[in-house]
């Protein structure tokens, strides 16, 4: 042991180490018996290695040595955090890791507070007790300045948990969240946010709102809205989150800022200091307010539309989209960011209209969170019992029209006068005619491009009428829609396809005629380059869709979701605006192009005799 310390003074006093190791090695002798022992101190040399004075049960805590080469090396303090936020198996572990963390912010602020945040979210995998509460808080009060997640929870610690707004929804709010961060960090100019009614979009924008007062009180946010009486409610709950001495605790993350002045008449807001634009104002969509209010820091925009009979309207649209691009956004000054939250109403309400003028735009973003997920499962399902069930949104959908359900619930509105395929006016039935079908025909629409669906319906030939019994519609991986196309072939029987040969349609043809023949299915497939107008063959077509073909009632397919996408997909379709999928009319036209050229051929298909 004594040649040991004999050789390490000899290196510290190379490396002018040697009080560092004296006081470590004191410390050492003097706690063999193994008292509780914590970080004393932490601080920055000129060389940029970092001095610890800690007793030794921190010692497999905070690895502030490694040997390397027969040498023993004095880690930085940005080594020092990364490897005790890793290494943190325990409450003592994780608040060592904190004091470094600490440390690390006044060199690289960045940093200390990235990893702090995993430090955070490793709590939950720790064994709970009270140094492990206290060091939650302490975290989360560290980041909630600057980290909106943070924030959000930090300021509701001390409501009752039965009356806390976000933890219980935070699973599902994350991602807006996200999004809003994104947009304080500089990496977007513009975000919108979409989802239904009740799921706390408005709630979430008002909290990000007093963070953004709270860290930027002299650049001015603007609030827009269709009504006063709206903004009203946005401003008191803003107040009363702000409100000294209440059940937020706003003011302990910004403790140096105050609310200076308010006006309840004009809805104003004023912290720190009084100035000529307040820190927070809101106003009405054309209430003239010119001259009066400005928009530095954020534009605000909640449910400009009132709602449908005003989104029915094509004139009150366009008249909409005048007033926010004269009376919000010519508020703006400097590089003032935008948020935008709404219901989705149609497709020529200022929300979708940005969204159209962005769509190639890397510095814009528009989350889509619908009511049901691809799954038919419910995204807003919270916890305590807050939130929204599937059977809810379910019920809600068997009782409205589809129209309705697609902006209210789902945020993808369709126009209503433009649709070419009006779910009250399609052929439906219950159950196929008690006798044979004259013919089994398909045709597949192949998937181009990644976001591209297959699509793939079997129609059931009775007389003039089409019964669509199956219809693939599918976007996953090739491998896997191609293996389901020769299914449904081969499972019912299908005589005779067309399969679009258009980019790789001609290969996943030859292989699905393999498939077929391999497995004992009869259907012959035949192929089809188009160089026809998608746009143009899809509207031409759509009358003998709507005449000849049959879809099943909505009664039978409750839960067979992929029956129920195609006839979103078909429904959804406009004359007007642009359609997001087109893959599913444009399959339907293909099917009436071929099986009116059988009939015009007078093509009968029997049965093989053999």
């Amino acid at each position: 042991m004594l040649a040991f310390l004999h050789s390490v003074a000899v290196w510290c006093a190379a490396t002018h180490w040697a009080a560092f190791l004296f006081g470590f090695f004191l410390n050492f002798s003097k706690n063999k018996k193994g008292q509780k022992s914590t970080i004393n101190s932490l601080s920055a040399t000129e060389n940029d290695a970092i001095i610890i004075k800690i007793v030794p049960s921190a010692l497999c805590q905070v690895p502030f040595l490694k040997f390397e080469g027969g040498r023993f090396f004095i880690l930085k303090i940005s080594e020092i955090a990364k490897e005790s936020t890793m290494r943190a198996k325990t409450a003592d572990g994780a608040v060592y890791a904190f004091a470094a963390i600490r440390e690390l912010e006044k060199e690289n602020f960045k940093q200390a507070h990235k990893l702090s945040v995993d430090l955070h979210n490793k709590l939950g995998t720790l064994p709970r007790c009270n140094d492990l509460i206290e060091l939650n808080r302490n975290l989360l009060l560290f980041n909630a300045p600057y980290n909106f997640d943070s924030f959000c929870q930090y300021i509701e610690l001390d409501r009752d948990p039965k009356s806390r707004f976000y933890m219980p929804r935070r699973k599902q709010l994350i991602r807006m969240v996200n999004t809003l961060q994104k947009l304080e960090d500089g990496e977007l100019d513009i975000a919108g946010i979409m989802m239904p009614p009740g799921t706390g979009k408005s709630t979430t924008a008002i909290f990000y709102l007093t963070w953004l007062a709270g860290r930027n009180p002299d650049m001015p946010i603007l609030g827009g809205s269709h009504s006063n009486a709206f903004l009203r409610g946005v401003y008191d709950e803003c107040l009363r989150i702000m409100a000294k001495g209440g059940e937020y605790l706003w003011r302990d993350v910004f403790p140096g800022v105050c609310i200076a002045r308010t006006n309840a008449q004009d809805m104003m807001i004023d912290m720190y200091k009084p100035k000529r634009f307040a820190t927070l104002e809101f106003s009405s969509i054309g209430s003239g307010n010119a001259g009066k209010v400005r928009a530095q820091k954020l534009l605000y925009c909640d449910d400009l539309v009132s709602g449908i009979e005003e989104a029915m309207s094509r004139e009150r649209m366009d008249k909409l989209w005048q007033l926010y691009t004269t009376d919000l956004r010519q508020r703006k000054i400097g590089e003032c960011r935008e948020l935008h939250i709404a219901t989705p109403w149609s497709l020529h309400d200022p929300m979708d209209r940005l969204e159209r003028n962005n769509e190639n735009n890397p510095r814009a973003e528009f989350l889509h969170m619908p009511a049901l997920n691809e799954e038919e499962k419910s995204n807003f399902d919270y916890a305590n019992g807050v939130g929204f069930s599937t059977k809810f949104y379910i019920d809600m959908r068997e009782s409205m029209d589809d129209a309705s359900w697609r902006a209210l619930f789902m945020t993808s509105p369709i126009e209503r006068e433009g649709q070419l395929y009006p779910e009250d006016q399609l052929r439906r039935y219950f159950e196929l005619p008690d006798k044979a079908p004259e013919a089994i025909i398909a045709v597949c629409d192949t998937k181009e491009k990644g976001s591209d669906y297959a699509v793939l319906p079997v129609a059931y030939k009775y007389g003039d009428d089409f019964y669509i019994e199956e219809c693939v519609c599918d976007n996953g991986a090739p491998d896997v829609v191609e293996t389901r196309l020769w299914m449904v072939l081969v499972k019912h029987k299908v005589q005779l396809a067309q399969f679009e040969s258009n980019s790789a349609g001609g290969k996943v043809a030859e292989k699905c005629q393999q498939e077929v023949k391999a497995h004992g299915g009869i259907t012959r497939i035949v192929t089809r380059y188009t160089t026809a107008n998608k746009e143009t063959k899809i509207i031409v077509n759509s009358p003998w869709v709507m005449e000849h073909c049959l879809f099943k009632d909505n009664s039978v397919i409750k839960n067979n979701k992929e029956y129920r996408r195609v006839l979103s997909f078909l429904t959804g379709y406009t004359m007007a605006g642009k359609n997001r999928h087109d893959d599913v009319p444009d399959a339907f036209a293909m099917l009436a192009q071929y099986a009116q050229g059988l009939n015009a051929g007078k093509v009968e298909i029997g049965t093989r005799i053999w």
